[in-house]
Parts: structure tokens; C-alpha cells; sequence
């Protein structure tokens, strides 16, 4: 199993502001996407439907590594 890693930025800003997610839902969504795309600041997205909140699309952000979790959120906009 991979290590997974977090930024400051997920740890102390993300996961207080969107107490509903988990580093575990994240953890997921990157190794079982229904949807992967390269940002242009050489990060990557991750799209996945997530069954703990109510199989919402959950996008998740990581550093180039594809291992270290910058950022998370529900994305309505995507349709998977």
C-alpha cells in the first residue's frame, strides 16, 4: 500500500473548513478515480463518487507526486 502524505494547507485548512470529509474519503478517490486530469501548475485532479456522502462527486487535488494531498472538495459542477 502507498504512503499517503497531506500539506499544511489540507491539514490545517481543508479538513477544518469541510469537517465532512476524511483523508481516508481522499484516499480513496486517488486510488479508485473515475476521472483523472493534469492542472496546469503541474498538480493533478482526481474525480470519484463517494458512497459515505451520499455517492457526491469528490475532487481531490494533489502535488505532482500524486501522493501528497493538497486540497478537497465536493464538485457539483462534474457529472460522472
Amino acid at each position: 500500500m502507498r504512503q499517503y502524505n497531506s500539506t499544511q494547507y489540507f491539514e490545517k485548512e481543508v479538513l477544518k473548513k469541510r469537517p465532512y470529509l476524511t483523508k481516508e474519503m481522499c484516499i480513496k478517490v486517488i486510488e479508485d478515480p473515475l476521472k483523472i486530469e493534469k492542472q496546469e501548475n503541474n498538480r493533478f485532479r482526481f474525480w470519484s463518487k463517494i458512497e459515505e456522502l451520499d455517492g457526491k462527486v469528490l475532487r481531490v487535488v494533489t502535488l505532482t507526486d500524486k501522493v501528497t494531498i493538497h486540497n478537497a472538495f465536493l464538485d457539483r459542477r462534474v457529472r460522472l
